[in-house]
């Protein structure tokens, strides 16, 4: 350890440097999968411009709690079904998973299918939950 805070010392630009391309890294990847939304931005998205709210979660939390009207894709099957969201490929779709890790994913794999607003919900329905926003138990 203390040798590569020796190396740290002595070759700052270069440790500097990998600071920046560490963050654009992140940048980039982030843009790719679709900006965040909070759930009261997504709310006004989906209601302003007639998209869709997709639940990436796994059936069973589907049924224990999910967004009104919002479509259930399950992440693993997001490839095969994509279809399914072809009337929303010019429309906003909102992607929701239980805490907004998995939707970042699903946006670039969606964004790559040619949909065009691809956003996810900050958070997840953990957020949503939190805020005490509707759900529809099935």
């Amino acid at each position: 350890m203390e040798l590569f805070l020796e190396f740290a010392a002595q070759q700052w630009i270069l440790m500097a440097a990998l600071a920046v391309a560490i963050g654009m890294l992140v940048a980039h990847e982030g843009r790719k999968s679709g900006p965040a939304l909070s759930p009261q931005q997504a709310i006004n998205l989906i209601n302003r411009e007639d998209g869709v709210f997709v639940d990436l979660r796994d059936a069973a939390a589907f049924k224990q709690g999910h967004i009104v009207e919002a479509r259930h894709i399950p992440m693993a099957k997001l490839a095969e079904r994509a279809s399914e969201l072809d009337s929303f490929k010019d429309k906003p779709v909102v992607l929701v998973c239980k805490m907004g890790q998995q939707a970042a994913t699903a946006g670039k794999q969606l964004r790559a299918a040619g949909f065009n607003q691809v956003y996810k919900m900050a958070g997840g329905m953990m957020e949503w939950s939190s805020l005490q926003l509707p759900t529809v138990n099935k």
